[in-house]
């Protein structure tokens, strides 16, 4: 009896080690060639981070990804309302504005924004104070890409 068992329990192994792998090779086999990219606007991007070696090796990545497309606020969707223009053509006032909100966004009501002015190099910059007027921080927006870059 004990080697029926034993002999059972090794087939049965065998038997899912085997199923396993045809799995896996059906598998495979039924996953169609990459076609060319879509020619939407964004899906570059998306198509762009899986085509990176070991992206698929980790799973929990692309949860990430979905929670940030889909997540609490909507994702990218809740923007889709807005055109961005090649040229923002960004002002001091308009950093001014687009500083002050940063700080709010992240729930800062004391600190201020100081020392607005263009720069020659097509950048205006800006710095956060304290409230007794001590720079914190010293930063730089492209007029044209609003691109934040922290210079000191």
């Amino acid at each position: 009896m004990r080697k029926t068992i034993i002999a059972a329990v090794a087939a049965s192994a065998i038997t899912g080690a085997v199923a396993g792998s045809m799995v896996q090779l059906a598998a495979a086999q039924q996953t169609p060639p990459a076609g060319p990219p879509s020619e939407q606007p964004g899906m570059m991007e998306h198509q762009g981070m899986m085509g990176r070696p070991g992206m698929m090796e980790h799973p929990g990545w692309m949860r990430w990804m979905h929670h940030m497309h889909e997540g609490r606020a909507g994702g990218l969707r809740a923007f889709a309302l807005f055109y961005r223009p090649a040229d923002r053509q960004l002002t001091a006032g308009d950093v001014q504005k687009i500083a002050e909100a940063l700080l709010l966004w992240h729930g800062n009501h004391s600190w201020k924004v100081a020392d607005v002015a263009e720069n020659p190099d097509n950048t205006v910059g800006f710095a956060y104070a304290a409230p007794d007027g001590t720079v914190i921080a010293k930063f730089t927006i492209d007029r044209k890409t609003g691109h934040i870059a922290r210079v000191g």
